[in-house]
């Protein structure tokens, strides 16, 4: 069954997607070639832009009819260049450009807002997973997820704050590499299936999509982009890299690489249900099993960390457990509330992260004995941590809840009430450790008196700036997730006639309004 196209002529004034990948890498060039004193005003025009183009996006999208949207396609160099976007990552590219604008913002309050390679590479961060996000061909995007290691390590080394920073960095590569590498063999095989049965070679998705039915090697295929996946995820037992980045990077890259850590989950809807499903249903009980060991491992060790960070990065560590197994729930309502869990990790944990980030700056630590007592002086930065901590808990009133809700209905669908009830101990689990880690920080008295890093004034306004905007989508969108369902919504039943054929009546149950 062909999927329907349609291309960006037809719906908008200019090639949206493209656009929306040059403009933060153009202002990442301004940044390094204008002079000082307007590299900071251009970083700003272009994550604002951005962000104009991605409310842009958001209204002229179709949400009703299913297919490919602002579809650009030409030969570039040789090799098939393919953009569009559908129900599952139309909302992963507006994230990226929100939390590009506000690492900036909260940039501005950091020792670095003068530095002009750390704004360069968040620009270039933003652009190269925006580039990622709409990529539609294999190749193209295996190339933004390679590139995309340029601005993780020179944020590391030259922005991190720990001692280790080198090390992290060789650790990070070492994964991150291997996951590439298989990867990339996983999409070459894929390629040569296609020239094996009589067609032309192609990394083209539509083409790969459309022809998937008698691909030779299929597990083999699915085993190495399933573990070059995961790696990027980061799911358990691949995760060992992301404790210690989060340790040892700064809070601003972190919160962009939060939205590059849903690249691994995007990347598993994309380009693993609908060009190796066969394969999928043979393993998705390895992947489940994997699942609930990450969703308690993860939880288990954030509750034993004393640092703020590593306890964020076991977090996320816990819920990519739970939305693998929503992945592999293989129906339409877990499919849904997956990709909407994953926004709303993204904006929670990045809310988070923010919060940890400003406590940093002020103190100069992240350790929670020697933080507390900091409702009084700092309440907009405990609002925030703790609003995004609801959110991650999926508390009604909060994006999380209605797709956890969906998502769980899926489980239980498909592997029953055993699979389902333990995600809801992780989900407890998850909630005991974040009211704790705010108890230590905001509630309890300080155990050690830290003094004040630097002046004693702080850029309120550009905290309050973070804080409504963050606390705003996250309510707002949680009172009512109805739109946002429905720009995922096609695609998910859509996705669904893939699923083997056993699975197919979970697709034909009563939906959503």
């Amino acid at each position: 069954m062909n999927t329907p196209i349609v291309f960006w002529q037809a719906v908008a004034a200019v090639p949206l997607l493209t656009l929306m990948t040059l403009v933060p890498l153009l202002a990442m060039l301004a940044v390094v070639f204008a002079k000082p004193i307007y590299s900071v005003r251009l970083a700003f025009a272009g994550a604002l832009l951005n962000v104009l183009l991605s409310i842009y996006l958001l209204l002229i999208f179709d949400s009703e009819t299913p297919g490919l949207h602002l579809a650009e396609h030409f030969q570039l160099l040789g090799m098939n260049y393919r953009v569009g976007v559908d129900g599952t990552n139309i909302l992963f590219i507006p994230l990226t450009a929100i939390l590009g604008l506000l690492a900036l913002v909260y940039t501005l309050i950091t020792r670095h807002r003068n530095d002009r390679l750390f704004i360069a590479c968040l620009l270039a961060y933003q652009g190269i997973l925006i580039g990622a996000f709409a990529a539609l061909n294999t190749l193209q995007f295996w190339f933004w997820c390679l590139l995309e290691l340029v601005p993780v390590v020179l944020l590391t080394v030259f922005a991190g704050t720990g001692k280790q920073r080198n090390q992290v960095v060789k650790s990070v590569l070492q994964y991150w590499l291997s996951g590439l590498a298989m990867s990339l063999a996983g999409f070459v095989l894929l390629s040569y299936g296609l020239a094996q049965n009589g067609l032309d070679l192609s990394f083209d998705w539509l083409t790969l999509k459309h022809h998937n039915l008698a691909i030779p090697n299929e597990t083999l295929i699915f085993i190495l982009l399933f573990f070059g996946f995961a790696i990027r995820m980061p799911l358990f037992p691949f995760h060992a890299w992301l404790p210690l980045l989060a340790e040892h990077g700064t809070a601003a890259s972190a919160a962009i690489f939060l939205t590059g850590l849903k690249l691994g989950i995007y990347a598993l809807i994309r380009f693993i249900l609908p060009l190796v499903p066969g394969a999928a249903e043979q393993w998705v009980h390895f992947v489940v099993d994997l699942g609930l060991i990450g969703i308690f491992y993860g939880a288990l060790l954030a509750l034993m960390q004393i640092n703020m960070r590593r306890l964020l990065a076991f977090a996320v560590i816990s819920h990519t457990g739970m939305l693998a197994i929503g992945v592999f729930s293989f129906n339409d309502f877990a499919l849904e509330g997956s990709i909407l869990l994953s926004i709303a990790y993204g904006l929670a944990t990045a809310g988070m992260l923010f919060s940890i980030g400003l406590i940093y700056e002020r103190t100069r630590t992240s350790f929670l004995p020697r933080l507390g007592g900091l409702f009084e002086t700092n309440s907009t930065i405990a609002l925030l941590f703790l609003i995004s901590a609801l959110s991650t808990m999926v508390m009604p009133g909060t994006p999380g809840f209605d797709a956890a809700h969906l998502l769980i209905e899926g489980t239980i669908e498909e592997h029953g009430w055993y699979i389902a009830i333990a995600i809801l101990l992780g989900n407890v689990l998850g909630a005991a450790f974040l009211l704790w880690a705010f108890q230590r920080l905001f509630i309890a008295h300080a155990k050690r008196i830290v003094q004040p890093y630097g002046s004693v004034h702080h850029p309120v306004v550009k905290e309050r700036i973070i804080a409504v905007t963050i606390c705003g989508l996250l309510i707002g969108t949680g009172f009512y997730t109805t739109p946002w369902l429905k720009y995922i919504d096609q695609e998910a039943k859509e996705i669904g006639e893939h699923y083997p054929e056993h699975h197919s009546h979970h697709m034909n149950g009563p939906h959503h309004d």
